[in-house]
């Protein structure tokens, strides 16, 4: 690619492609390619004027080499680019508002006073029907104002006045409507679904591969647990399908051959052949836009109070104008009053604040379902978190994998391998990796797979079953046994290691030793909750009591309860509901589902079972159990934020109505400074594109909640 340097700095560079135009889809392709070198801290791409600004850290000429290396014609490069940006919309908004000023100015400075007034009258149409409307509901809503001030001012004659304050509305609907739907968008690409990999059905059998490489017509292999990526039909298998993300259904739905399945969903029981009908990232995205502007979850008690108390301030705003006139016996002086209401910035001042709030936590990749479960956050005093893959290491480790029964240390690794890699988990990951890491090749040698949630797996090898879990599952349930002589061997397992039992045809075959040590963050991060109001700390583990005494003792927990069921889980948060308290559950595993369910808040290990990432109203990031802290803080800042908004509206705007009541301000300036409030409400924003990883730069600006990005 060409360029010429414009202007640079330390750490900053921008450059401007040598091309006559550049669409949208190819600054989002260039953006995309800038924020993939790993010295990009921050990237900014403007498409009217070709122009890319880079803050980096790192040598120059590596960048200037890495932006000549770029081209749009590139198939790699082409991989990079992104389903769904911000930029349509805000080019979108961006002409209509500069059409609708230009249009104000064109109308203004040419027609004569006759048309001026006609277009006027024809203007005030929808405004005076939405008036009579709410009269006619016996509802005093803010259209009856606004009505009213139209309607009064054409009566007075004063068409000017009318025609300025109806440009102001639509003005000031313009940008709200952008706001949201910006907003709503940049959240929306935060959520959107990030699957990698799936098992591609073939003539060969199945092959994992990425999921780029699958198109319509395809046909993947989905099993318990696991996310459906794409939208299709089932060709063969029955399922449970959990589509409570995109539909509210709290019971899965059963899906048999020739029903549709949805991006988004997943299979809780069976598992089932889907036939491709869209392509990766077409449906998902706007699945989820539904979602954020249609469910109920996402308004918090917050958010009600406000749309409810804006509506009860309306007969105020009309008693106070009323009053002006009577006492003033000025019709201006009661349009100033008419002109303000508090209806608005209540309105779209709480959704932002929340919507702003979920915004900043996907800054930390940090998904958030609803402003309810960030308020939920705010004021929790307990949190229950699992142990495995949570407080514990995301990526236990085998250490050791001892034989029994004559078998061969490699072959049951393998085969212990091929189970577990069908259903993520920490642990099953870090088997699953041990035969990776020794080049133990596996092929499919058994038949279909039954996972015994919070115990184990169980299969068919040849005629033999074969069973892998916990020493419960194993000895107990399915009634193994130890091979005769090797008790003594079997006891002097290493105790501080947890145990993985695999047994062929009910003989304990071998036992897979993993190293499941403590998060270095972890009793930091307790520490840190306590400190910002978290009263409880709670460790619920299906270890034995040995182990969770030992992790519990370390990571500093207030209670802990080992050889616990999911349905234990549940229980004891149902049982800290009863005791008056607010709890956070924390957890990665299919086991840890009915628990997520169950809190006010449940919080999802990213890298965990997808079921529990569907159930979970948030999800973290797995490198770091910081984020908690993060989260923590961002939800009491957006209660702040909230009480914050209600003083700063009630007052801006009661101060505008005392204003117009005096005089001081004439009905226009007053429409215009309550829009201008109405839509300058504190709230994050974050514009530019950001390099993904720990460590980045944020930009926010904490007084715009709209793109003015027209100036390159």
């Amino acid at each position: 690619m060409k360029f010429k340097i414009v202007h640079e700095s330390r750490g900053r560079i921008r450059v401007q492609v040598i091309q006559n135009r550049m669409t949208l889809e190819q600054a989002d392709l260039l953006e995309a390619y800038l924020c993939t070198w790993p010295a990009a801290q921050q990237v900014t791409v403007h498409e009217r004027t070709c122009c890319a600004i880079v803050r980096y850290e790192g040598d120059r000429q590596e960048l200037l080499t890495f932006l000549s290396r770029f081209s749009y014609t590139s198939t790699e490069i082409a991989k990079l680019a992104p389903t769904h940006t911000g930029r349509a919309l805000n080019r979108e908004y961006q002409e209509k508002l500069v059409m609708k000023i230009v249009s104000k100015a064109l109308r203004s400075a040419l027609l004569p006073a006759p048309l001026a007034t006609a277009y006027t009258l024809y203007r005030s149409v929808p405004y005076l029907v939405k008036g009579i409307q709410c009269l006619w509901k016996r509802k005093l809503h803010v259209e009856l104002l606004d009505a009213l001030s139209i309607g009064i001012s054409m009566a007075r004659r004063d068409f000017s006045t009318a025609g300025s304050v109806m440009f102001l509305l639509s003005l000031g609907e313009l940008l709200e409507e952008w706001t949201h739907k910006k907003s709503v968008d940049d959240l929306a690409r935060c959520m959107s679904l990030n699957v990698d990999r799936v098992w591609l059905h073939t003539a060969d059998g199945d092959v994992l591969v990425p999921l780029s490489q699958v198109r319509p017509g395809d046909a993947i292999l989905v099993r318990m647990g696991g996310m459906i990526p794409v939208d299709g039909v089932v060709q063969s298998g029955e399922v449970m399908v959990n589509q409570a993300s995109l539909t509210g259904e709290s019971v899965p739905v059963p899906k048999s051959p020739g029903k549709t399945v949805y991006a988004g969903t997943v299979v809780e029981e069976g598992e089932c052949l889907i036939e491709i009908t869209q392509q990766k990232g077409t449906s998902r995205y706007d699945k989820i836009v539904q979602m954020i502007e249609q469910s109920e979850k996402l308004k918090s008690a917050a958010e009600n109070k406000a749309a409810h108390l804006a509506d009860k301030l309306v007969p105020y705003t009309l008693a106070g104008s009323a009053v002006t006139y009577l006492l003033t016996r000025n019709v201006t002086r009661s349009l100033s009053v008419l002109m303000v209401d508090f209806s608005c910035a209540l309105k779209l001042a709480m959704p932002l604040a929340v919507l702003s709030a979920m915004r900043e936590a996907s800054g930390s990749h940090t998904t958030v379902k609803g402003g309810k479960f960030l308020e939920a956050l705010a004021q929790a005093d307990t949190i229950i978190f699992d142990k495995t893959g949570t407080l514990t290491r995301a990526c236990p480790t085998v250490v050791q994998v001892v034989p029994f029964h004559g078998k061969e240390e490699n072959d049951m690794l393998r085969l212990a391998a091929c189970l577990e890699e069908h259903f993520p988990h920490s642990m099953a990951n870090a088997v699953v990796q041990a035969a990776k890491d020794k080049d133990l090749s596996h092929e499919e040698m058994h038949s279909e797979v039954d996972y015994i949630v919070a115990h184990g797996i169980a299969s068919r090898v040849g005629e033999e079953k074969v069973v892998i879990g916990s020493a419960h599952f194993v000895f107990e349930d399915e009634q193994c046994v130890v091979p005769e002589g090797e008790q003594a061997k079997f006891d002097a397992l290493p105790n501080q290691y947890t145990h993985l039992y695999l047994a062929i045809g009910g003989v304990l075959s071998a036992v897979i030793c993993i190293s499941d040590p403590l998060r270095p963050e972890a009793k930091g991060v307790i520490r840190a909750l306590r400190a910002l109001g978290i009263r409880k700390t709670v460790m619920l583990t299906g270890d034995s009591d040995r182990t969770a005494a030992a992790i519990a003792a370390e990571v500093g927990v207030d209670d802990y309860r080992s050889e616990v069921l999911p349905e234990d889980k549940a229980s004891y948060v149902a049982a800290e509901h009863a005791a008056g308290r607010t709890v956070i559950m924390l957890g990665d595993g299919i086991n840890d589902s009915p628990a997520l369910s169950a809190a006010d808040v449940g919080i999802a290990i990213s890298d965990g079972a997808a079921i529990a990432r569907e159930i979970a109203d948030i999800t973290v990031a797995a490198d770091s159990l910081a984020q908690l802290v993060t989260l923590r803080k961002i939800s009491m800042e957006l209660m702040k934020r909230i009480r914050s908004n209600y003083r700063f509206v009630i007052g801006f705007n009661g101060t505008l109505i005392g204003l117009g009541a005096f005089g001081v301000l004439p009905p226009a300036t007053s429409a215009l400074l309550h829009n201008v409030s109405t839509i300058d409400q504190p709230a994050e924003h974050d514009e530019s594109a950001q390099r993904p990883g720990p460590g980045r730069i944020k930009s926010h600006d904490r007084r715009l909640s709209f793109p003015l990005d027209f100036v390159s």
